[in-house]
């Protein structure tokens, strides 16, 4: 046999050795994504069975029925939901947005990395202990609990979502359009005002939507500082609100099998909130990317 023979034999064997460690690899990654689909779905699924028979329109119009028996709805618990998120919110995106622009169009490499391992670090702390934090910071000197705690809480662990998303999208803008904008002699504050917040504007909205999905069911922080709340429809965010997640975590701790189910009945309302926003998100990322050419 001759040498180029043998080796045309290796090239062979290696050849067929490598298309089945790539078959390998594609089966375990398609099985790897149809369990993750297969798990959603059981999850789902097993919330909207044993749910679906309390949700009506009466559980979602009715406030929670007095010292938290059965028979009333979740409507305050949607108001108080929708107050704490929509304040932080209000407190942890405009602050992430502005520290993602600080830290991808304006601060040298020797600030900018440091600020992205301090996010990385604060993304990765237990919600539990941010809400001890504020519970110390806010309820105990003023010696109760309050809406604004727990939005504060949930801005705390928005804010890092919110500004690492956004960093990641800014730096998908394609950089001929900001070289374009420098040539013409534009000044670098309304490039970014005029050209990169705009491009990336679909991909930060989708951040924001998705950390909005991310601190609607946090329930640890909740316990600490709104969950000791009064009955009837309260709005005011200096007193303590109800909230879908305490409502499901009291509803569970029951021993009623109707309360049970409505924790169930809750929790589906909660998890069609977050599959909604995930789905609007996703909207939004494809049109930013199709925007950036992607």
């Amino acid at each position: 046999m001759s040498a180029n023979q043998h080796s045309l034999l290796l090239d062979r064997g290696n050849l067929k050795r490598r298309n089945r460690f790539n078959k390998a690899v594609e089966i375990t990654s398609t099985t790897a994504a149809v369990l993750a689909v297969v798990v959603l779905v059981i999850v789902v699924g097993s919330v909207f069975l044993k749910g679906v028979s309390a949700l009506s329109w009466h559980f979602l119009t009715t406030p929670t029925a007095l010292f938290g028996e059965s028979g009333g709805g979740i409507s305050n618990a949607i108001v108080g939901s929708a107050i704490m998120v929509a304040i932080a919110a209000v407190m942890a995106i405009p602050i992430g947005v502005l520290v993602a622009i600080y830290t991808t169009e304006f601060a040298p490499p020797s600030i900018a990395h440091p600020v992205r391992f301090v996010l990385d670090i604060l993304n990765g702390v237990p919600t539990i202990i941010t809400g001890i934090f504020v519970y110390g910071l806010i309820v105990v000197p003023q010696g109760h609990q309050s809406a604004f705690a727990a939005s504060l809480a949930l801005a705390i662990i928005m804010l890092p979502i919110v500004a690492r998303t956004a960093q990641e999208v800014l730096t998908l803008v394609p950089g001929t359009l900001k070289e374009a904008a420098h040539a013409l002699g534009i000044a670098q504050w309304r490039t970014t005002l005029r050209i990169t917040i705009p491009t990336a504007a679909g991909g930060l909205i989708t951040g924001s939507l998705l950390a909005v999905a991310r601190v609607a069911g946090e329930t640890a922080p909740l316990i600490f500082l709104s969950s000791i709340f009064g009955q009837g429809m309260l709005t005011a965010p200096g007193e303590a609100l109800a909230s879908i997640p305490i409502f499901i975590f009291r509803s569970s701790e029951s021993p009623s099998s109707t309360a049970h189910t409505e924790a169930w009945a809750a929790a589906l309302v909660l998890i069609a909130f977050v599959l909604a926003l995930n789905i609007v998100a996703r909207a939004f990322y494809a049109r930013s990317r199709k925007r950036m050419g992607a």
